[in-house]
């Protein structure tokens, strides 16, 4: 039992460790060879997912993150980055076989180390950035986060974050 009290204690220091500070400023090139900067995204809740493509929870979560994008409109940004071994071979692939719209963004680490802030680079990982760019939420795909990326959580969420009485696009 004391075990157990202290993973989930050690668990809630690091999901509450990377909110409430500025989200890292970035420029990276898309699937299509378009380029998203974040400060393009200003005013509008940015969903920004670190995953790979042979990942099988990021797979299950890009459908999600698609029916999400799908639901919320414009009043959201969804932008995935994916880092090497990844190629645009297997982005292209990957983007057909799910029906993706939303970016998938070609990152060497660089990126991605700026929000982890750790040594190891686990996926998927999901930053909620609000209009200001500021990080109010970081998930990292694992047993108690689960209905984050599996499960209806992830629209809780995001009501909560979106300007109160803002319908959702149905």
């Amino acid at each position: 039992m004391r075990k157990l009290l202290i993973t989930l204690l050690c668990a809630g220091a690091l999901f509450a460790a990377d909110v409430n500070r500025r989200a890292p400023g970035f420029s990276l090139v898309d699937s299509k060879g378009a380029e998203h900067d974040l400060a393009d995204y200003r005013g509008k809740l940015v969903l920004l997912v670190f995953f790979q493509t042979t990942c099988p929870h990021c797979a299950g979560f890009a459908d999600l993150l698609q029916q999400t994008q799908e639901k919320y409109g414009a009043r959201i940004a969804v932008l995935a980055v994916v880092n090497p071994p990844d190629d645009p071979g297997n982005v292209t692939a990957f983007i057909a076989g799910h029906r993706i719209k939303y970016p998938i963004l070609f990152d060497s680490g660089q990126v991605a180390y700026s929000y982890v802030l750790t040594q190891t680079l686990a996926f998927p990982h999901l930053y909620m950035i609000d209009g200001g760019g500021i990080i109010r939420r970081d998930y990292l795909y694992g047993p108690l986060t689960g209905e984050i990326f599996e499960g209806d959580q992830l629209a809780a969420e995001i009501t909560r974050l979106l300007p109160a009485g803002a319908p959702d696009k149905k």
